[in-house]
């Protein structure tokens, strides 16, 4: 509490690196209970002269919250450096914005959060609610603010297995996040004289009572029918550098076919639908009829394929063309039946915010194959044969709760399809997994998951993987889909959940400061 300057700054910067602990693929969750703890222990101590008005005396929060928030995104983050690799030569110059930079963006919201909730500070177990509201608060505003990039939220640091999962559905990512933040910190009560009975108390039921509702939760039963459809998913493990070069896409082309039509691995019987990942056509499908005629001479009669290609919409006289990545639905005749595009592109990866001013400084998209993509401008299921509703969740589009909803579709599927190579044997792809998993857990719905390099999975509405295939691998995995639960809780209904546990925390850092002032234990 008392160190300051560099030292505090040193040690906010490591609290935030033990945090990653608890994320994939480590999953060391009581690692939140040392880096939480000492970060509330800076906070007390950080408190600057009281007659240098709001800003100065919020300053010393501010600084240690942005330390330890550069420390969790660094630490947690690190890996998206390896995707500026796969074309070294045209963006290695960009690795300190991305391994540094953004980390150092992202962590601004944890600056104004522990400035928040320094304002509501007092010496009781009020602080750690306040902590948790303002860190909750931090964490929504991930999701919206600057396009949005909710990656590796703190509500994750409490959700390493599905028995920890299961309240997400109740209260969501944001609500979880509250929930994560109070309980790790709980701890540095400790060391507090007034409230810490209480506030233990609370962490401890809340934390008792999330496991046993996720207990209870996954006793229930997910009947399968036997008219469940059967879905082979095909992990191709192509190697990025090679995916868009001439030589390479008829080898790349070839063999996906190989793989879809290899025979049932599965006592489900014969594949009903074929998934492939984001973007595995090697080039844009309706240039290339005799690409279609080749699906439809490997798929068997009934069989769809649902494949991860680029889509273009031309332009008048060829100029003004507008790409999108995109899902297709192929038939057994090879006509395209189906389509759906991203709606949340990646900001540098798919397209280039502030084109025109960027461009003259020589900026390009890193997915430049096509010189940047368009977004959908609405969103839609996928109507699958056998009127099933696939609710598709493009790559990182699975990290946004708000987008595995669409009216109408609560009694289908989520479809991810996604393309991890970029980023190698890094924690990137496990953490990517486990938020999907999580998607899978907040609306009930079954996911069918479809990674060039993995990790491949069927999850079930409970946020467990049945048939999987692991980073790095090739092959393909058949499953009967998994059931969906009765629709539950809405997106906006787990908001309301959020709202209600922030005001709570909110409450409870308000009536503390007023009984410290009051003089009150």
């Amino acid at each position: 509490m008392l160190t300051w300057g560099w030292r505090r700054m040193a040690l906010a910067f490591s609290a935030g690196l033990v945090s990653v602990l608890a994320l994939p693929p480590v999953n060391f969750f009581p690692a939140m209970f040392v880096s939480l703890p000492v970060l509330v222990w800076l906070l007390d101590g950080a408190s600057g002269p009281a007659d240098a008005g709001i800003l100065g005396r919020l300053r010393p929060a501010f600084v240690t919250g942005w330390w330890f928030g550069f420390g969790y995104f660094v630490g947690g983050l690190w890996w998206l450096g390896a995707a500026l690799l796969v074309e070294a030569d045209l963006f290695a110059w960009a690795l300190p914005l991305a391994v540094l930079g953004l980390p150092a963006g992202l962590a601004l919201f944890y600056g104004v959060a522990t400035a928040l909730a320094r304002l509501l500070w007092g010496d009781g177990f009020g602080r750690i609610a306040a902590l948790a509201a303002a860190l909750g608060l931090a964490e929504l505003g991930r999701e919206f603010l600057l396009s949005g990039l909710p990656w590796n939220a703190l509500g994750m640091t409490g959700m390493p297995v599905p028995l920890m999962m299961q309240p997400a559905r109740l209260v969501g990512l944001d609500g979880m996040t509250v929930l994560a933040v109070y309980i790790f910190a709980s701890p540095a009560l400790i060391a507090t004289r007034r409230g810490a009975l209480p506030g233990l108390g609370l962490a401890a039921a809340l934390f008792v009572a999330g496991l046993g509702y996720g207990w209870q939760a996954m006793r229930q039963e997910v009947p399968l029918s036997a008219e469940a459809p059967v879905f082979r998913i095909v992990q191709p493990n192509i190697d990025q550098a090679a995916k868009w070069q001439p030589g390479d896409r008829e080898t790349i082309f070839a063999d996906l076919l190989k793989l879809s039509a290899l025979p049932p691995g599965s006592a489900a019987g014969r594949p009903d639908f074929i998934v492939w990942p984001e973007t595995a056509v090697p080039f844009l499908l309706t240039d290339n009829p005799d690409a279609l005629a080749r699906i439809a001479a490997t798929l068997e009669p009934g069989q769809t394929l649902i494949a991860g290609a680029v889509r273009v919409e031309n332009g008048q006289s060829g100029v003004g063309d507008r790409y999108y990545n995109s899902i297709y639905m192929i038939s057994d005749s090879g006509e395209i039946i189906g389509a759906a595009d991203k709606a949340h592109l990646v900001p540098f990866g798919e397209y280039l915010p502030f084109e025109g001013l960027l461009k003259r400084f020589g900026l390009e998209t890193i997915a430049q194959s096509f010189g940047g993509f368009s977004a959908a401008e609405t969103r839609d299921p996928l109507k699958l044969p056998g009127e099933i509703n696939a609710i598709p969740l493009i790559c990182y589009e699975a990290i946004f709760p708000a987008l595995a909803e669409i009216e109408g579709s609560r009694d289908g599927l989520l479809l991810n399809v996604t393309n991890d190579g970029w980023f190698g044997h890094t924690p990137g792809p496990y953490q990517h997994f486990q938020q999907a998993r999580i998607r899978a857990v907040e609306t009930g719905l079954p996911m069918i998951r479809a990674a060039n390099s993995g990790i491949s999975a069927f999850i079930d509405p409970f946020g467990r993987t049945g048939r999987m295939f692991p980073l790095g691998a090739k092959g393909v995995v058949d499953a009967a889909l998994p059931a969906a639960l009765p629709p539950f809780n809405t997106y906006e209904n787990r908001q309301l959940g959020f709202w209600g546990i922030f005001t709570i925390m909110v409450l409870f850092a308000l009536t503390s400061r007023r009984s410290k002032g009051m003089g009150r234990d």
